[in-house]
């Protein structure tokens, strides 16, 4: 049976061992999830993509030792000892094993240790964040990967591949190369022919010295065109000099800008456990659109009887509760389109998040204005409902799901179940590639 080796070739950083940075977090795993869970609670969406600090209690890295106890008999003499030698006895120390109770004065000198301060990178925080939203491994991959790159031409290069080999720039510099180098010995060719022809014309002396002498020029002149034509035509057709290659650069894929709205339910209805997987929910979304367009926006719409358009930090940590009447956020959201965002100019997102509960007359409302004004203008439009109960809000939205392909809904009463939302998501997005 032949052996196979495995080798590791994932580049480390500075003093940095990836096998024990690995067993570090794999260890200390609980720690680094509660961490990451403080983290989201006080980031904004914007900025969920950078590392964290983990501090760990001194207690917790603690390792285990072996240690002799007190009592039995040993024949040892530690290294440095000035005191004793072997065989003497030496008097078992009074009042426990730590030889002494403990009291004393405080001392003005020494040393503490602090908790041990342990810095995720950008990558393992996200990694960690996929975890408790129960994502396949895949789709953490494709969420936590840096965008995608494309080859552009950047114009001509000295070397490169045959495939690359531009003919036309090549033979256009071979002709400006030939025309360069034999500029001169041309111009001195034409001058010489000029002058034998001159000289051929005129008749030959009767002095025999003036006939030696023509003669003698005319042969001379022969020799140094013969020499100059050989120079030209040993100039090469075409030289490596003169290869161009297409250059092509890396640069991102070309993405154009989007627009997220955030819509949440803010009625008394909704508390804070509900308020963070509505975050979470609006987190996921934002992630996957960052990876498709280089520049979004985002629009936070509150409501409960009315809609208002708040900044994050008011979105979700606002005091004001009331009733609940959805379709003002839809008509707010609506609004806020048709002011600053073109359909034309912009990909719009739409992702609502809501306990279901509302107003009874207003829910029929709120389905002709996502099937009348919004649908036909967004890109995708998601619902999730962060309770179980299903009341007519949801009933009158499940109206929309087989209509509309880019309109999806999903309940999620706890982190794990908020993945099923973008789940129809990723498939459509993969149908679009293939298509």
């Amino acid at each position: 049976m032949a052996l196979q080796s495995i080798i590791d070739r994932r580049l480390a950083g500075k003093n940095k061992s990836i096998g024990n940075r690995e067993r570090f977090l794999r260890r200390y795993k609980e720690q680094i999830r509660e961490a990451v869970r403080r983290a989201i609670d006080g980031r904004g969406i914007r900025d969920m993509e950078r590392g964290e600090d983990v501090h760990i209690p001194r207690r917790d890295i603690g390792e285990p030792v072996f240690g002799h106890g007190p009592g039995g008999v040993r024949e040892t003499v530690h290294p440095g000892n000035r005191e004793y030698v072997q065989g003497d006895r030496i008097e078992r120390p009074k009042g426990g094993a730590g030889g002494g109770a403990g009291r004393g004065q405080a001392s003005d000198s020494g040393e503490g240790e602090d908790d041990f301060v342990f810095g995720l990178s950008k990558e393992e925080f996200m990694q960690v964040f996929f975890e408790d939203l129960a994502l396949p491994h895949l789709v953490r991959t494709q969420l936590a990967e840096v965008p995608e790159w494309t080859y552009r031409r950047a114009g001509f290069s000295n070397d490169g591949t045959p495939t690359n080999l531009h003919v036309v720039r090549s033979l256009r510099g071979a002709i400006g190369r030939r025309i360069a180098i034999g500029a001169l010995s041309r111009r001195e060719l034409r001058e010489l022919e000029d002058e034998l022809a001159a000289l051929r014309a005129t008749p030959v002396p009767a002095e025999p010295m003036a006939a030696r002498e023509r003669s003698a020029r005319i042969d001379e002149l022969e020799e140094r065109i013969a020499a100059l034509r050989s120079r030209l035509e040993r100039i090469p057709y075409l030289d490596p000099l003169d290869l161009r290659y297409r250059n092509r650069v890396r640069v991102p894929v070309p993405t154009s800008k989007a627009v997220m709205f955030c819509l949440m339910d803010v009625s008394g209805s909704m508390d804070e456990q509900r308020k963070d997987l509505a975050k979470r929910f609006f987190i996921l979304l934002y992630l996957f659109l960052t990876r498709h367009y280089e520049r979004i926006e985002l629009v936070f719409i509150r409501h409960h009887t009315q809609a208002a358009e708040v900044d994050e930090e008011g979105f979700f940590h606002a005091r004001e509760t009331g009733g609940t009447v959805v379709s003002s956020a839809l008509v707010l959201m609506e609004e806020i389109i048709r002011a600053r965002y073109s359909p034309s100019e912009w990909n719009i997102y739409g992702a609502q998040a809501s306990d279901g509960d509302n107003w009874h007359h207003d829910s029929g409302r709120c389905r002709e204005l996502l099937a009348g004004k919004l649908l036909p203008l967004c890109r995708y439009y998601a619902y999730v409902q962060v309770a179980e109960e299903e009341q007519n809000l949801w009933e009158e939205y499940a109206q929309l799901v087989g209509v509309y392909p880019h309109f999806a809904m999903r309940k999620a009463v706890e982190a794990s179940q908020i993945y099923p939302v973008f789940r129809d998501l990723f498939k459509k997005d993969g149908a679009e590639a293939a298509a």
